[in-house]
């Protein structure tokens, strides 16, 4: 038996060398069915009911964000995948016994890296305290003698069995199960993964639990038995491709965007009804007295408009010669950053490699230099150089996506009709995380039937998003707020258009830096990594759908940004009504 064993074995690696020969993954041991002695194919393990990062769809088959993004590194890396799903516990026990080679989805803890080698994180998990509505938060130190439902061999069920924290563990096969119990009355706390259980109890109809704390938040991705590194290297390789292809942003995107707000009583649109009314009084009154000054303003108005169009003249004749230039050097930089942010991860992972053949050298012969410097002293220089290096090839990166974005000529597609504020919704939903992180004072007010307007939703969607990230750079404390709103508007000369109005309450602009700000490579924030693009692609967006953006800052007080589309043909209503969004953060 053991000639034979010894026979299989040899065999197995012989296979290994021509797959690895024709740049395929290596051949593994099917240790799960002894009646097949070699597969060709990798065994990915996953939870079967653990949305939206990895679950069975209602016809059985593996789905989520997990399973997409295993499916597109099988693609870039050309190897075979097959899905293993079941319950968590299970899965774990089968990546240790071997039946699985790689789990594709588990949070990293230096405990567990005991056990499993992991690649790189493609997600961060938040653990959250669930509880019954008019439960006190949850503190770690305050669980003793508290009854916590945990699902069984998840992260959290290690991290309290490791720290002793004197609970009453409750295990469950899912988190499914321990919300379920939960919203039945039993148990003090559910120590839960946040997202999927707040799909899960929206999924559930449990509307008497929710989230009350996030002491937690877990590196998250790929897993596989200690010593396993050929498995482990195909798919690290992997997920950096798609990383710096952009694929792995698009799949991420898709499956582990914010949720809606749903189902709240709409006072906002209440008051809104009830502002309109008061607006509409107030104009009645200011305009009687604005009445008497419209004779000196509409000449100074005029003067002001030619003034404003000879500079928007030259500012276009320079903008069209700046964007050929400008196209040629991005696509010269492009190809040798592709290749820095392909290869230094190898080479940071390869110097990891041999740290220990160079620690063993110096603890036997002593120190000696490399790369003309003392070994001691480089040993912990050459992986924050490596980390410097990447980080600043990430940069270039983005830089060079804004150059192209800038010097990109107008070929999109304009002739979609666009709701305004549906746009607005999706960008907010976008940067929900950032506009948290900067204020606690978000404010939205969405004009009721605006009329839809012709151009790209897509890149008038880009342009929201700059001016809602640049109001959040703006601000100096969270205590300072956002205020966004969009209402429909005519000019003097009977144009109909409508109008997004982003003001913040931040540092705002000197009066000379006004007639700048769309300028390419003009900045305010240069020493915290502004480009200076930004605007000017906004800028060039909104003259390509006929429109315009308006400035209005004083230094101390805030900037006040309009960004205004005319209505075209017969301006179409929206389909439903707009609505106050979200609110005060």
């Amino acid at each position: 038996m053991r000639f034979v064993r010894l026979i299989k074995k040899i065999c197995g690696f012989l296979l290994a060398l021509s797959c690895l020969g024709l740049g395929s993954v290596a051949v593994h041991a099917d240790r799960g069915d002894p009646t097949n002695s070699v597969r060709q194919y990798i065994v990915v393990g996953g939870d079967h009911y653990h949305p939206p990062y990895e679950f069975l769809d209602d016809s059985g088959a593996p789905a989520g964000y997990n399973v997409e993004l295993t499916r597109a590194i099988a693609e870039v890396m050309g190897v075979d995948v097959r899905f293993v799903f079941g319950e968590w516990a299970d899965m774990r026990r089968k990546l240790e016994s071997g039946e699985v080679d790689i789990l594709q989805g588990m949070s990293y803890s230096e405990e567990r890296a005991k056990t499993f080698d992991f690649a790189p994180p493609h997600a961060i998990v938040h653990q959250s305290f669930f509880a019954r509505k008019g439960a006190p938060a949850a503190r770690l130190d305050e669980l003793k003698g508290k009854e916590v439902i945990v699902q069984r061999l998840d992260i959290m069920h290690d991290y309290l069995l490791e720290h002793n924290v004197g609970a009453e563990l409750i295990t469950v096969d899912t988190h499914a199960d321990a919300l379920r119990l939960l919203a039945s009355g039993k148990g003090d706390y559910a120590l839960v993964a946040n997202l999927p259980s707040l799909y899960l109890s929206r999924q559930l109809g449990l509307t008497n639990i929710l989230p009350v704390a996030k002491p937690f938040a877990n590196r998250y991705g790929y897993a596989v038995k200690k010593g396993d590194t050929n498995t482990l290297a195909t798919f690290s390789e992997g997920l950096a491709i798609l990383k710096n292809t952009g694929r792995h942003q698009e799949i991420y995107d898709k499956w582990l965007g914010p949720l809606e707000d749903v189902g709240s009583f709409p006072w906002k649109k209440v008051g809104q009804i009830g502002a309109g009314f008061s607006g509409a009084l107030l104009l009645v009154l200011g305009g009687i007295v604005m009445w008497n000054r419209m004779l000196r303003r509409e000449v100074e108005s005029r003067s002001a408009d030619l003034r404003r169009h000879q500079q928007q003249l030259i500012q276009a004749d320079k903008m069209t010669s700046l964007g050929v230039l400008v196209s040629g050097v991005a696509h010269e930089i492009n190809n040798p950053s592709s290749l820095l942010l392909l290869n230094l991860p190898v080479l940071r992972d390869a110097y990891e490699d041999s740290r220990e053949i160079l620690e063993n050298h110096y603890r036997a012969h002593g120190d000696f230099t490399i790369g003309g410097l003392a070994y001691s002293r480089m040993r912990d220089e050459i992986p924050y150089m490596m980390d410097e290096m990447l980080e600043g090839a990430r940069r270039i990166k983005r830089i060079v996506g804004d150059l192209k974005d800038f010097a990109r000529q107008g070929t999109a597609d304009l002739s979609e009709a666009v709701d305004l504020n549906t746009v607005v919704d999706t960008a907010i939903r976008l940067v929900d995380n950032s506009i948290r992180k900067a204020t606690f004072h978000f404010e939205v007010s969405l004009g009721i039937g605006l009329p839809l307007v012709r151009g790209n939703s897509q890149r008038i969607e880009q342009v929201v998003i700059n001016l809602i990230l640049n109001a959040c750079q703006a601000l100096r404390s969270p205590t300072e707020g956002i205020f966004m709103r969009t209402y429909y508007d005519a000019d003097e000369s009977g144009e109909q258009r409508v109008i997004l109005e982003v003001r913040d309450q931040g540092r705002g602009i000197d009066a000379d830096a006004i007639n700048q700000l769309t300028d390419p490579f003009f900045t305010t924030r240069r020493e915290s990594g502004g480009t200076g693009l930004g605007l000017s692609v906004s800028a060039g967006i909104v003259s390509e759908h006929r429109g315009r953006l308006v400035f209005d800052s004083k230094p101390g007080e805030g900037t006040t940004v309009r960004m205004i589309l005319p209505v075209q043909g017969d301006h179409p209503l929206a389909s439903e009504a707009s609505k106050p969004v979200k609110d005060d953060l």
